[in-house]
């Protein structure tokens, strides 16, 4: 590889650094011995109880997925690299499912940047394990990242969160380049010829991290006439996430009050799904919208664009949809708010 370096020029040299120290993170991740992966997991759950065995190791099995060198490669080769001077990239990062400001810390990286990280108060923990796991793997980048309680001076800023601190975070870093990114959610189109097997997975992508996710599964689109029963049915062997408490207090406090405003809906013993023109349900409920036709559905997503995050449907059924059961599984490029981070970040002079 040295040999290979050698002729590059300087900008591709860094490049290629950088990223095949990505690459070796995930294979490092993918490997990760079982007590390093245990410790991970008990300590992340200690400080979000949100964050369970299961989500935290479905959330660094995607990391490593998506630092495949192939799937770094083909991601890279879109951009352009070129020798300029770092900037300081303050990242305002979410809490909401595990490790979920990774992709933002990978871009500021390999796009030469500096990181200043201000991290959710609900997930230090992993961030803080990746950024130590590839500083070891390349200690250059310990002098490129840095986690600060507040963000005051950086040139450009990436921040995440909801409706409401959007308008905080345009507040203070309106002045400067940015990227701010509000509340977001993901819907699924149905037909009514899904497979239970398919419905299963249409499960998954409503409950994997219970539901807290951008690109969970909050809203569905049916034809008149959808066998909900079967729906439910289908969803059966997922109840075990009505053993996690949380979940349960919520499941159960839905339930009281879809009972005692009379609320129409279907209960399967662990999820809520009712009639509803609104595209973000509480935890625990799924809303459902009846559509006519594919042309008036098209209509009614294209309207919403700016409040959806994916839409999972049958493969090959609706244009530039998600498969069942993928909705969790972004690729590296796979953008938040559909917003390209790594050329906003090359385009910083």
């Amino acid at each position: 590889m040295n040999s290979i370096l050698s002729t590059l020029p300087e900008p591709k040299k860094d490049m290629q650094i950088r990223k095949v120290a990505f690459a070796k993170l995930g294979q490092r991740l993918a490997a990760l011995p079982a007590d390093q992966s245990a410790d991970w997991q008990a300590r992340a759950q200690y400080e979000n109880p949100w964050f369970t065995a299961d989500s935290v190791k479905l959330a660094i099995s995607g990391i490593a997925t998506m630092l495949d060198a192939g799937a770094l490669d083909e991601w890279l080769n879109r951009y352009r690299f070129t020798e300029t001077e770092p900037r300081t990239v303050g990242v305002v990062m979410a809490g909401n499912i595990p490790a979920v400001g990774f992709h933002d810390l990978m871009c500021v990286l390999l796009s030469g940047h500096t990181l200043h990280a201000k991290l959710s108060s609900q997930d230090t923990v992993l961030v803080k394990n990746l950024a130590a796991l590839l500083t070891e793997i390349e200690p250059s980048f310990a002098g490129r990242i840095r986690f600060v309680e507040r963000l005051t001076d950086a040139d450009a800023f990436i921040a995440t969160g909801s409706d409401n601190s959007a308008r905080y975070f345009k507040q203070y870093f309106g002045h400067k380049p940015h990227i701010i990114r509000q509340n977001r959610t993901s819907c699924a189109v149905l037909t009514g010829q899904e497979t239970a097997e398919e419905l299963l997975a249409l499960g998954r992508d409503i409950t994997q991290y219970f539901g807290l996710g951008c690109r969970n599964v909050s809203k569905l689109f049916v034809p008149h006439g959808f066998d909900f029963v079967r729906l439910l049915d289908a969803f059966a062997p997922l109840g075990g996430i009505g053993d996690h408490h949380k979940y349960a207090n919520n499941y159960q406090y839905q339930r009281a009050v879809h009972l005692v405003n009379q609320v129409p809906h279907y209960d399967n013993g662990f999820l809520l799904l009712t009639e509803n023109d609104a595209l973000t349900a509480p935890m625990a409920v799924v809303y459902y919208e009846y559509y006519a036709d594919k042309t008036t559905l098209a209509e009614r997503l294209k309207s919403s664009a700016d409040r959806i995050q994916c839409v999972v449907s049958r493969e090959g059924w609706w244009p530039s949809s998600v498969a069942f059961g993928q909705a969790q599984c972004p690729s590296v490029q796979d953008y938040a708010d559909g917003v390209d981070t790594m050329q906003f970040l090359l385009s910083l002079a």
